[in-house]
């Protein structure tokens, strides 16, 4: 091979090489320690938590539950020792950074339950996410239904 032959061949690997490196993720979201909180009999509220790892910057816009057509993010805080909750009409992941939806934060609330959440039986969702350029992305999940965190 010529050496203004190799140095093409170089170029163009390096070029390839670049292009390759710089190309668009697709968005991909890791949901992990999924749950659902246990509900009594005649309670309408629940409580989902999970943690979402997502490896592109992505917006969680909406959720849907088999459970409920209510479903709600929610924060919730303490301030001067009064616990505060706080509706958030949307949810934002920054890449790589694993976001915990747990008691006593971040969580999603459900409301309006037909029936009561029994220990050991299953709710689905559909969570809706959303990157910079409009790219939507939905995943599914089943959530275990317990009494607390294992």
């Amino acid at each position: 091979m010529t050496k203004k032959r190799l140095i093409s061949v170089l170029s163009l690997t390096l070029i390839a090489s670049l292009l390759w490196s710089c190309a668009k993720k697709e968005p991909h979201v890791e949901i992990s320690n999924a749950w659902t909180r246990a509900t009594q009999e005649g309670q309408d509220v629940g409580a989902a938590y999970m943690t979402l790892t997502a490896n592109t910057d992505l917006t969680l816009t909406s959720i849907e539950s088999s459970a409920t057509e209510d479903v709600e993010i929610h924060s919730m805080t303490m301030e001067g020792g009064v616990m505060k909750m706080r509706m958030l009409e949307e949810l934002p992941l920054k890449a790589g950074a694993p976001f915990e939806l747990a008691p006593g934060g971040f969580h999603l609330m459900l409301f309006d339950l037909e029936n009561p959440l029994k220990a050991g039986d299953q709710v689905s969702f559909t969570l809706h996410f959303k990157d910079k350029q409009g790219k939507e992305l939905t995943l599914n999940i089943n959530s275990p239904v317990k009494v607390e965190a294992e």
